[in-house]
């Protein structure tokens, strides 16, 4: 038995260095698992629950079915209409005025995005039915309200003559992009605002900024692909997701027997007033332009 100690020693010698090696192992394998899940990125939702983020411009769907002829023409009653909504006064010049749900929801994006830039967008003139744009029209013509350039409509005798005059930067009743809720008139009605100082910060703003949120100016300078048709409103601004199908509507369902009830309506086909002026807009408000 005294030969056999020494063996014994070592076998229980060799088994504490086993024993204390796996320890070692363990530890460092532990120690290793740690560290890597410190590189690795947090864990995510499955992609099925990953929920997308929200674009700041979304294509807003046009109601169901087929455009009513009216709303078209502007034959509604915006503040008892469920597509329209009131504007804030903090947004406007004056209280009362209405804009399709989205192109406002669109709007006051816009407005907060500029404010963040040092720029106010102040709405002048929003949604117009048929009986506001009678009104303008109506007074411009007989001259109870002057023209550019100090020019008195009632003083040109020939009626095409006139509504040519008129038709620089007043849609005829009926016309109006105004009617479908989803064109605004923004700070100035007068070009020269935006071509100096604060005016021009506010356009080139505009220029670079609007189409994230689905506006578009409709009446650039004539050449830049508009032939005829109204003189350039850098004040204007539509909201295309929804106007371009209102556009396509009116193409496609309005002809010059609704265009009528004004003074000068017997002009309009004269003057083609839909193929050079409401369908003559800038490409980047039209259906398939990006």
């Amino acid at each position: 038995m005294v030969k056999n100690r020494p063996f014994a020693s070592f076998l229980i010698l060799q088994t504490r260095r086993i024993i204390l090696a796996l320890a070692l192992i363990h530890f460092s394998l532990t120690i290793k698992a740690s560290s890597l899940k410190d590189t690795l990125p947090p864990v995510t939702k499955s992609p099925e629950n990953i929920q997308p983020e929200k674009a700041m411009h979304q294509q807003e769907p046009i109601p169901a079915g087929p455009i009513e002829i009216d709303m078209l023409l502007g034959k509604i009653d915006p503040a008892n209409h469920p597509d329209f909504v009131m504007v804030d006064e903090r947004f406007a010049d004056k209280p009362g005025m209405f804009m399709r749900r989205e192109a406002y929801e669109a709007f006051v994006k816009m407005h907060q995005a500029a404010a963040a830039d040092g720029i106010s967008l102040v709405i002048l003139s929003a949604t117009r039915t048929f009986n506001d744009q009678l009104r303008i029209w109506n007074d411009k013509w007989n001259g109870r309200i002057m023209l550019d350039d100090n020019v008195v409509a009632a003083n040109i005798d020939e009626p095409f003559e006139r509504a040519l005059e008129l038709l620089r930067f007043t849609a005829m009743p009926g016309t109006s992009r105004h009617h479908w809720g989803t064109d605004i008139d923004l700070n100035s009605v007068s070009n020269a605002y935006f071509n100096r100082g604060k005016g021009r910060r506010v356009y080139k703003w505009l220029r670079e900024n609007a189409a994230r949120f689905g506006f578009c100016q409709p009446y650039t300078p004539w050449g830049q692909g508009r032939w005829a048709g109204y003189e350039e409103e850098k004040w204007h601004w539509s909201y295309k997701p929804v106007a371009e199908r209102f556009l396509k509507a009116f193409e496609e369902n309005i002809n010059y027997s609704h265009i009528s009830g004004f003074d000068g309506w017997e002009t309009a086909k004269e003057i083609r007033i839909i193929r050079n002026f409401v369908l003559n807009v800038n490409k980047e408000c039209t259906v398939g332009s990006e």
